[in-house]
């Protein structure tokens, strides 16, 4: 059943004195595929700034814009309209021998090279190939990613963006972002291929229509056995129309919100807000 989501995404910035210009990226504008249907995104920025939107090597929508006066404080404001609904139905699953074909491989290359934030080591890879055992790639990915579950725990604020995925496993625990990344790792240690996926989570399907809540910049998984199926980790269960996809790419430093560059003071404060509303 399709549900339509309305996503609001604070970004805010505070400096300890002005700075005077800033050259920035937002990735907060979800896409359209074969999944959700985007019906309307805007994007607000505060101090005004004239934004240009392209798509990156990846697919993803991107504003890109400059702020050329003095400013002490920075907000990134995006509000979308979008439509999640049930996809076309995914081809058979392929076989082992289909992942090892030197065309397949050679078409996602690079959704099969280990990047240094999922890289893993061989010794969590070799009980990742216990794990998978004999079964077919399909069930195989879905085991690994329940196994990694099973052994790292999901702790809000117990990690950061820079965190790498055997820092993740070292201390087992971490976010949505290190499953994602482990996950990702994991799969392409055994050759399957694998993206990070970021966008946003309705956390509460009890919530009415109408009734907003506090959402989740969230992060999870796509393997390819034939087709892309999209898997969150982090729950355990597949992707459903309480996601929403904004971007994907080999690890999350594909896919950041907001990446920026500026000459000036540190900034003394970060602040994110997302809001979710299920209309339909």
């Amino acid at each position: 059943m399709p549900w339509r989501l309305k996503v609001r995404h604070r970004t805010g910035f505070n400096y300890a004195a002005d700075v005077l210009s800033s050259y920035n990226e937002a990735r907060m504008t979800p896409l359209t595929d074969a999944s959700q249907t985007s019906l309307e995104s805007r994007i607000k920025i505060s101090p005004r700034a004239t934004a240009a939107r392209y798509r990156d090597y990846w697919g993803s929508a991107v504003t890109a814009f400059d702020v050329h006066v003095p400013h002490s404080e920075m907000v990134i404001e995006a509000t979308s309209l979008v439509e999640t609904h049930p996809g076309p139905k995914h081809a058979e699953p392929v076989s082992w021998a289909v992942l090892r074909d030197s065309r397949v491989r050679d078409t996602h290359v690079e959704y099969l090279t280990p990047t240094p934030h999922t890289a893993v080591e061989a010794g969590v890879f070799a009980v990742a190939r216990e794990i998978a055992g004999d079964r077919p790639p399909q069930a195989a990915a879905r085991e690994v990613a329940d196994w990694l579950r099973s052994e790292v725990a999901y702790v809000p604020g117990s990690t950061g963006v820079h965190t790498k995925a055997m820092e993740a496993w070292s201390e087992r625990r971490g976010v949505c972002q290190d499953l994602a990344h482990l996950t990702v790792g994991l799969l392409r240690s055994l050759g399957i291929p694998a993206r990070y996926v970021s966008g946003y989570l309705h956390p509460d399907p009890d919530a009415g229509l109408g009734v907003a809540v506090t959402g989740e910049s969230h992060a999870w998984v796509q393997w390819w056995d034939g087709d892309w199926t999209a898997y969150d980790p982090t729950n355990g269960k597949p992707v459903g129309p309480e996601h929403v996809v904004v971007a994907r790419g080999r690890d999350y430093w594909d896919v950041p919100p907001h990446k920026g560059v500026y000459p000036g003071p540190i900034s003394t404060s970060l602040g994110v807000e997302v809001e979710v509303t299920r209309l339909a």
